[in-house]
């Protein structure tokens, strides 16, 4: 296979001529896509208008007086075209460039250079299926299990306890009975977890696979941090993990070629999980089946930020447009890939806490159902919304989309929606942290951040410990944190400088601290509220503790003899 080079834009010598110096848009208008040219004196430099963040639209950035940035339409991300680099978030991403080829006639065009897609590298002609030869069943929320032949494949198990701390609860019942989930695990000739994310790496379900079948092949990507960065600490023990890179074919299993997925009978099956825009947009057309998420309120923005314009009102309205833009954008790149199947997942949870009963009132969902209409209504895609239990016949399908029996529903009766949840034993791992020695001594402060890592960043933090609902805890600890150079000051510092109030239930802020975990404990799971002054987002400190902390934890023991 070899590099493919395609014009997506063409100006004419007039249009060439007209150019202004800085940001100039363009459309094609026989494709509808849109471009960014920047001209400074006689240099050239060009790029898709669409953010690497979630897709959205730049448009001029008023605020930019130097004319050399642009503002996304969707979170007011900002790319200065000069560098193609991207300014808010800083450090985040660079923009791909495209080639800019003058002709001989003064015209130029637009030109992206495309690598080989690996899913293109050994095709195969799609054969037919025999009947129950493919098979793939939801089990619940990312969780499917894929049978090809005497083969089983299972993505991303979470099928036991909470994600997220004690943010999400799974919203499914798991195929009855209860033990089968763990049987069909136990059988798998491989489990692929997508990400190190609770609701895709789930510790509680592997913890109980562990002590039934320790060697069952676990495959994961090889990510910038680790998937299974906190095994070790874990206490799971797991003895076949296979760390595989992107951008090529596994052949794991006869049948199995990991990137996509594909089966060795030559259909694709794309499963995208929650990420909103995989290998920047690039993906296989004409899947046999594609799944990807759909629900949204997978984030703490902006359902734990108060103050200033986080009112109420507000956040209804954010949530509801953004809620809308997810499914229309779902709904064209289901369009645009005409898979002959599509099914909505990763977006089956709730915040059944009784703690989080405003979070589970406020935080309002898609429902797949309305994915699908929608796709429905924009093109011949056949849709499936899946039911714990529920098998799809993939050569059934293909063959005849209106067999009956070629999606086989659980049987009559089937319990679909959990209804009570055992929060104890989860609950009482997180409040063992509260008394813990180590919080006896108020300098574990300093030693906790010093060992995150994160300075020299112009932002004051105040830390609160509080209860259930937010109010300070009695005894707990209410303390300041300077960034820029890592100390702890009694009162706020009197330069200039962004300051932050982050107030964290204390039984999950002392379970993080204590085992040196990432604060998506904290921010996605909905156990922390914040306030900012000035509302901006310090991209580099989230990132930071979300993402980039120290792969080993805190040395506590060291810390404790010390105290002594």
């Amino acid at each position: 296979m070899k590099q493919t080079t395609e014009v997506l834009l063409h100006l004419a010598p007039a249009e060439v001529a007209n150019l202004k110096e800085g940001i100039n848009f363009f459309r094609n208008k026989s494709t509808g896509k849109d471009y960014i040219l920047y001209k400074d004196q006689n240099h050239l430099k060009a790029c898709k208008n669409l953010c690497k963040h979630q897709g959205g639209l730049f448009i001029k950035d008023i605020e930019d007086l130097d004319g050399r940035s642009v503002k996304c339409t969707k979170h007011n991300w900002k790319l200065d075209v000069s560098t193609m680099k991207y300014t808010n978030p800083p450090e985040s991403f660079c923009q791909d460039e495209l080639v800019v080829e003058m002709d001989g006639n003064s015209g130029l065009s637009l030109v992206e250079l495309s690598p080989p897609n690996p899913w293109d590298s050994d095709p195969r002609p799609p054969e037919d299926l025999a009947f129950g030869e493919v098979q793939v069943t939801y089990l619940t929320h990312a969780c499917m299990d894929l049978k090809l032949g005497d083969k089983r494949m299972v993505f991303d198990p979470w099928l036991l306890g909470p994600a997220f701390a004690r943010g999400w609860w799974l919203l499914h019942e798991p195929p009855e009975p209860p033990s089968d989930w763990l049987e069909r695990l136990c059988r798998a000739d491989l489990i692929y977890i997508s990400h190190m994310h609770s609701d895709h790496l789930s510790y509680p379900t592997l913890q109980k696979l562990s002590q039934r079948r320790p060697d069952v092949p676990i495959y994961v990507g090889d990510t910038e941090r680790p998937v299974f960065w906190n095994l070790k600490h874990s206490g799971v023990q797991l003895t076949n993990i296979n760390v595989v890179p992107f951008g090529a074919w596994q052949q794991v299993r006869d049948g199995f070629h990991l990137n996509t997925c594909s089966l060795s009978t030559g259909h694709k099956i794309l499963n995208t999980v929650d990420c909103t825009r995989p290998n920047g947009g690039r993906l296989p057309v004409n899947a046999a089946l594609m799944m990807s998420d759909f629900a949204g309120g997978a984030s703490g923005f902006p359902m734990i930020f108060s103050g200033g314009k986080f009112t109420e009102e507000w956040k209804a309205q954010f949530i509801k447009t953004e809620r809308k833009k997810l499914l229309n954008y779902k709904a064209q790149l289901v369009k645009d890939l005409q898979p002959r199947i599509y099914c909505p997942f990763a977006g089956y949870f709730v915040e059944s806490h009784p703690s989080d009963k405003y979070i589970k009132e406020t935080n309002i969902k898609n429902d797949p159902n309305q994915l699908n209409d929608l796709i429905k209504k924009n093109s011949d895609v056949l849709t499936w919304t899946p039911r714990p239990g529920a098998t799809l016949d993939l050569g059934r399908v293909l063959k005849d989309p209106t067999d009956s029996k070629g999606i086989m529903e659980p049987p009559e009766g089937t319990k679909i929606y959990k209804d009570s949840w055992d929060f104890q034993p989860y609950l009482d791992t997180l409040r063992a942290a509260v008394g813990d020695e180590i919080f006896l001594h108020p300098s574990w402060i300093k030693e906790y951040f010093t060992w995150a890592g994160f300075k020299n960043y112009n932002l004051v933090v105040r830390m609160i410990e509080t209860d259930e609902d937010f109010n300070p805890f009695p005894g707990g600890y209410d303390y300041l944190v300077d960034f820029l150079d890592l100390s702890f000051p009694e009162e706020r510092p009197s330069r200039e400088h962004p300051y932050e109030e982050i107030r964290s239930r204390v039984d999950i802020i002392r379970h993080v601290v204590k085992n040196g975990l990432l604060w998506d404990d904290l921010y996605i799971g909905f156990q922390t509220w914040v306030q900012r002054d000035p509302d901006i987002y310090h991209h580099l400190f989230w990132n930071h503790f979300q993402i980039k902390l120290p792969l080993t934890p805190p040395n506590w023991k060291s810390f404790l003899m010390h105290c002594g």
